[in-house]
């Protein structure tokens, strides 16, 4: 039986302090997402005058990244390189932002930010994930 870390509250709110603390430094307005291995939101930020759309878009990058288990930036690289096709794919939003957590060579979160160009939102969810 395999055995891995999982994320706790004071981990969660850990990521979500270093990301809001780069967009701040950055004046970037984004909405920060943490999901689980799994998908599931942990715990969702809609910085002051963020778009609403950007708490949907930014949940979407966490999940899309938590499940494929890599940046969805790749998916973003696919689709600009002709692969459209996974514009369709289940779950998955071809955009840049979505960080997998790794801990151990195994996927235990995800990290998604949508409001700001989409490097910036990968560079937001990079200050989170580097903050564990």
């Amino acid at each position: 039986m395999q055995r891995k870390a999982v994320l706790e509250h004071t981990e969660v709110t850990r990521i979500l302090a270093a990301a809001r603390d780069e967009a701040q430094r950055n004046q970037w307005v984004v909405t920060i997402a943490v999901v689980d291995d799994g998908g599931h939101l942990l715990a969702l930020e809609r910085l002051d005058g963020c778009a609403p759309i950007a708490a949907y878009i930014a949940a979407e990058k966490a999940r899309s990244a938590a499940l494929g288990r890599r940046e969805t930036k790749g998916y973003e690289e696919m689709v600009n390189g002709g692969r459209t096709a996974f514009i369709s794919a289940p779950l998955l939003t071809s955009l840049e932002g979505g960080i997998p957590l790794l801990v151990d060579g195994q996927v235990v979160a995800a990290v998604g930010v949508s409001g700001v160009k989409a490097e910036q939102d990968a560079q937001v969810a990079t200050a989170g994930i580097a903050a564990l």
